[in-house]
């Protein structure tokens, strides 16, 4: 039995479906759910000694304000089905290493998130945020794919 449901999102319109799919996944369970998006501190933004934002506080700012649009998405589609809603933004300097800290913290029982299913170079120089939270949690994982 689940009781409760992690749902990341980066934002994307395939996000937004996973989120969906979860969404009437945890109604049909009579789960809560806790909508979490992660972000890159300001800080961590480096390379080797350059510093890429040139603000810290616009893009947190903006990173704020991009986070609250996302996780309203969710909230909404929650709201919609009368299903219990957490919304969370998260700053990790590592995505995949956010949601699994915030599964953890929030004691949920499944992940469910959207893989965009990227292939040979691609994946290998942007990797898959999605790959590294089914190899390294210990609860289910269950990826939301379209072809």
């Amino acid at each position: 039995m689940l009781d409760h449901i992690l749902i990341p999102t980066d934002g994307t319109e395939l996000s937004a479906r996973a989120a969906a799919f979860a969404v009437q996944l945890a109604k049909k369970m009579a789960a809560k759910v806790t909508a979490v998006t992660v972000t890159t501190p300001a800080d961590a933004m480096m390379v080797g000694e350059v510093r890429i934002i040139r603000n810290a506080e616009e893009y947190e700012e903006r990173v704020s304000v991009s986070a609250r649009a996302m996780l309203d998405v969710i909230g909404t589609l929650a709201a919609e089905a009368n299903v219990p809603c957490e919304k969370l933004h998260v700053r990790s300097e590592s995505p995949w290493h956010g949601i699994l800290e915030t599964a953890k913290s929030r004691k949920a029982d499944m992940i469910v998130m959207a893989s965009h299913g990227r292939r040979g170079l691609s994946a290998m120089l942007i990797g898959s945020e999605t790959q590294k939270v089914v190899n390294h949690s210990h609860i289910p994982v269950t990826i939301y794919r379209e072809r």
